[in-house]
């Protein structure tokens, strides 16, 4: 079978190399996707694939490991998981046809939008949530049972224990006592649990070929939503009071409303912008600079050898920053919660104080 020539560049014998997309490659790197992926050998890929789970009706219930796919080359059934080099050759839209999405395909190879495919697949994101979510329980249980056993009260903690013990102490006294003062024991649980999820989620997305779960805005929804409800139902009278009857003169109530209300959503919409954006944007500036490896050698060889050092440091220190930022984020998110639920309690910090505290925010 004769095979078709490489494109050519005007010479003979060199054929044109691939153009580097840096987007896509970014893009890619901080998506969903049905596997993990951690490098490429010798053009094959070394990855974990995940369940994929699909319903249709011509169909019904679908259950295989997207190994089957073999990354966009290979149909199971009539589905196929598009890839770069699918859309290219048959020029699909990538704005509805998106790398890494399943549809079903005709017999000519064709997508077949008429078969609606409802794809309730365990991406990387929604694994590596799970993993933390038991990483979180073991090890919360496990420090729980040496306290339970009196190791830590009536001795010094040991261990693992040693180390979390005082992170425990710390999110106790600057957020749940500086802000919630007498109350703050009834939202330590929540306070505790939120700030060590995001905090594993923070780590383990540091690990190379794994996934940025706090990098997407689904999952920093999930924990804004989930702080909403806490604030709505910690509300009281004052707080419903100040939004509907707001202290100042009365034309002025008829244009603080709408902001008053629009207040009630701006804060846990705060929550989970801020969280997002910045553990994305690490993400993203550390690929920028590997990235600019290739890019300036594809423009001169020399070049690029020459400037992979510098990059490469770069992105070392920008990943020791995010180390840190792992941290701050994590305490920010439980920090401003716990800011939220202090201002939705009736009378805030008056009956302790004699007046209102005021949250700064910088």
């Amino acid at each position: 079978m004769a095979q078709d020539a490489p494109a050519a560049t005007g010479e003979t014998g060199k054929t044109e190399a691939p153009k580097l997309n840096p987007s896509k490659i970014i893009l890619e790197h901080v998506a969903d996707a049905h596997e993990f992926h951690f490098f490429t050998y010798h053009k094959k890929p070394v990855s974990i694939p995940l369940p994929v789970i699909l319903y249709s009706r011509e169909d019904g219930w679908l259950v295989f490991m997207s190994s089957r796919f073999e990354h966009g080359e290979k149909l199971v059934g009539r589905y196929r998981l598009l890839n770069e080099d699918y859309i290219g050759e048959k020029k699909l839209d990538e704005k509805i046809y998106k790398p890494g999405r399943i549809w079903a395909v005709n017999k000519a190879g064709e997508v077949d939008p008429s078969v609606k495919v409802y794809d309730f697949s365990l991406g990387r994101n929604a694994v590596q949530a799970i993993i933390s979510a038991i990483l979180l329980i073991w090890i919360m249980v496990g420090i729980a049972g040496k306290y339970a056993k009196g190791q830590g009260v009536k001795t010094a903690p040991t261990g693992f224990q040693g180390a979390v013990e005082p992170i425990v102490v710390f999110v106790r006294d600057e957020v749940g006592k500086s802000n919630l003062g007498s109350r703050y024991e009834k939202y330590m649980p929540f306070l505790l649990t939120i700030f060590f999820f995001i905090l594993i989620n923070n780590l383990l997305g540091l690990i190379p070929g794994t996934a940025n779960v706090t990098g997407n805005i689904a999952f920093t929804a999930a924990l804004g939503i989930l702080s909403f409800i806490v604030i709505m139902f910690s509300t009281g009278k004052h707080y419903w009071a100040h939004i509907v009857n707001p202290p100042v003169p009365a034309p002025i109530k008829v244009i603080m409303w709408p902001v008053e209300i629009m207040g009630v959503f701006t804060k846990p919409f705060a929550l989970i912008i801020r969280l997002f954006a910045n553990m994305i944007s690490g993400h993203i500036i550390i690929l920028s600079f590997i990235i600019l490896i290739f890019i300036f050698g594809a423009m001169n060889v020399g070049l690029g050898w020459g400037t992979s050092p510098f990059f490469v440091l770069l992105s070392i220190f920008i990943y020791l920053i995010e180390v840190l930022v792992a941290f701050i984020q994590a305490f920010i998110f439980a920090n401003l919660t716990a800011v939220f639920i202090a201002q939705a309690f009736e009378g805030g910090h008056e009956d302790e104080h004699g007046h209102q505290e005021e949250a700064v925010i910088a």
